[in-house]
């Protein structure tokens, strides 16, 4: 039996993992709620609730061109902060991975229900064995699932944007800047949702080859591709229709398009919603089998998790796993803003967690520093990972205010979690 995981990722299917990551249930839900706060000024929102992201991708890309991991936000937190630390914030990711399946597979069947009626746990269910499959059998198929997966979804949503550049009004960019930044800073909590998820691209690490190199590009490229996607696509939302059309809509983009495609929108956003969700799905299987895989590996959860298929080369434990946990995720109640909440606050602990462990690699370790293939200063490593501290903490309670209840929730599950990891610890010691 092997012990290895196979390079089968390449870059194009990096770029279309954490673009892919991030392209999913957000664009057909936010931009409403935005435009009804920011109006115009979303396009100025959009591209400052980028500026996160990329600070946390400037740390994510800096410590991959050092350190390429699989589950890298693990592996990092654990060597270079406390294994406590990283057990702490992956075991509460385990439970928001399952939470986000549920997330995207709530919206796809709410889309699909547009075109056709079917029942909601059932068509999930069918989802998440069809995403098992594809990443039990390799990690090469499930990357090239999610790269055809993604381009189909590029070339819909260039349908719409020619389709709307006949009536596109370049007057929109200085608009924007004229609502003032009341607005503007109004729509940035829902504008950020947008973002999360592009650093996807370094959680795959020891399936690259020369990851080094290409794990950092991948990310940057896959930032800049998203970046110009919600761009694009927001521009075009607002020239057809107008900001107070998009905030009165529940299907904001469906309602652009029927202004451009008429009787085609309706086909044609229901199947960017499909590939939309569908790819995002894919994509946060395949890392959520990844944790489980480096935690197995690491002894801090059964070591059957760490087994590798000796045909397929796939964490193949670990995916049954994962598989079983998003299927237990559908007794989890089904209110999008408790789901998103319960989603929101481990990603950002996952993101503090891996800029201390930047801050950590710049500071004491200047062999791992020197291994970096960008060459950032210590200094400026420093100042990033503290920025990306702080921007954590403060996205990460913005929701508090909403919803205690996803905060207790989290709160309990890590209870239990660190009683585990007390239990383990003592067993492994005797």
């Amino acid at each position: 039996m092997t012990d290895q995981l196979r390079h089968g990722v390449r870059l194009i299917d990096l770029v279309m993992l954490g673009a892919g990551t991030a392209i999913g249930a957000s664009i057909f839900s936010v931009l409403g709620p935005a435009a009804q706060i920011g109006h115009e000024g979303i396009l100025v929102a959009c591209v400052i609730a980028a500026l996160p992201m990329v600070l946390f991708g400037l740390v994510y890309a800096y410590m991959a061109s050092a350190v390429p991991r699989t589950a890298a936000s693990f592996e990092w937190q654990r060597q270079f902060t406390h294994p406590i630390i990283a057990f702490g914030i992956v075991w509460l990711r385990i439970l928001s991975n399952a939470v986000v399946m549920i997330v995207l597979g709530t919206v796809l069947v709410n889309y699909l229900g547009k075109v056709v009626a079917a029942p909601a746990k059932p068509v999930m269910f069918g989802l998440f064995l069809a995403v098992f499959v594809l990443n039990y059998l390799g990690v090469a198929i499930a990357a090239r699932a999610q790269t055809i997966m993604m381009l189909l979804l590029l070339a819909v949503f260039a349908v719409f944007v020619v389709a709307g550049a006949p009536q596109l009004k370049p007057q929109l960019i200085t608009q924007s800047f004229s609502v003032g930044w009341v607005p503007i800073v109004a729509a940035l909590p829902l504008m950020i949702q947008l973002f999360l998820g592009i650093e996807t691209t370094t959680e795959v690490g020891d399936e690259v080859a020369d990851p080094k190199r290409v794990v950092p590009l991948g990310l940057a490229l896959a930032l800049i591709l998203t970046v110009v996607v919600y761009l694009a696509i927001a521009f075009t939302a607002l020239s057809l229709v107008g900001a107070d059309a998009l905030a009165a809509s529940d299907a904001p983009l469906l309602t652009a398009a029927e202004k451009a495609l008429g009787p085609a929108a309706l086909p044609v956003i229901v199947t960017a919603a499909v590939l939309a969700l569908l790819k995002s799905m894919n994509a946060v299987f395949l890392v959520f089998a990844r944790f489980l895989y480096a935690m197995g590996k690491a002894g801090v959860l059964p070591a059957p998790l760490a087994r590798i298929h000796p045909k397929f080369g796939t964490p193949h434990v670990a995916t049954i796993v994962a598989f079983a946990a998003c299927c237990l995720g559908l007794f989890l109640p089904s209110s999008l803003l408790f789901l998103l909440l319960a989603v929101n606050i481990p990603t950002m602990m996952k993101y503090l967690g891996s800029c201390l462990a930047a801050y950590v690699v710049a500071d004491k370790h200047p062999e791992v520093h020197a291994q970096a293939r960008l060459r950032f200063s210590t200094g400026l490593v420093k100042v990033l990972s503290s920025l990306g501290m702080v921007a954590a903490v403060i996205i990460a309670s913005l929701g508090f205010g909403t919803d205690w209840k996803p905060y207790a929730l989290l709160a309990g599950w890590l209870a239990i979690g660190l009683a585990y990891y007390a239990f383990v610890s003592r067993k492994t010691a005797s």
